[in-house]
């Protein structure tokens, strides 16, 4: 077994970096039959296809969890799976927009 390598200190000679962390959203609207390809691109989210309706939905959805976030002092990759779903469903809510299953 390989011995770990140190400093006469005992510490370790190379500093460990902070793995960092990525996060994005990703939207996808399916029912778009107009022939139109609708892409938007955000600072942390990207949104492709869909009717006119469902793109603009998704849209606003993007902008308001940003918005959100930014409230909180938080980035995307600052929040967990569970708080993200939270924020979805505060910013759904007051859309309107219904969840399946709910």
């Amino acid at each position: 077994m390989a011995k770990k390598r140190e400093h006469e200190d005992g510490s370790d000679p190379k500093p460990r970096k902070k793995k960092q962390k990525i996060a994005g959203m990703l939207g996808i609207g399916l029912d778009g039959g107009d022939g139109q390809t609708r892409i938007t691109r955000g600072k942390n989210f990207v949104l492709w296809g869909g009717s006119q309706d469902t793109h603009a939905i998704m849209q606003e959805t993007a902008i308001k969890v940003n918005e959100s976030l930014d409230k909180q002092g938080k980035q995307l990759e600052d929040v967990t799976p569970s708080e993200l779903r939270e924020i979805f469903h505060q910013v759904t809510d007051s859309l309107g927009i219904h969840r399946e299953g709910e």
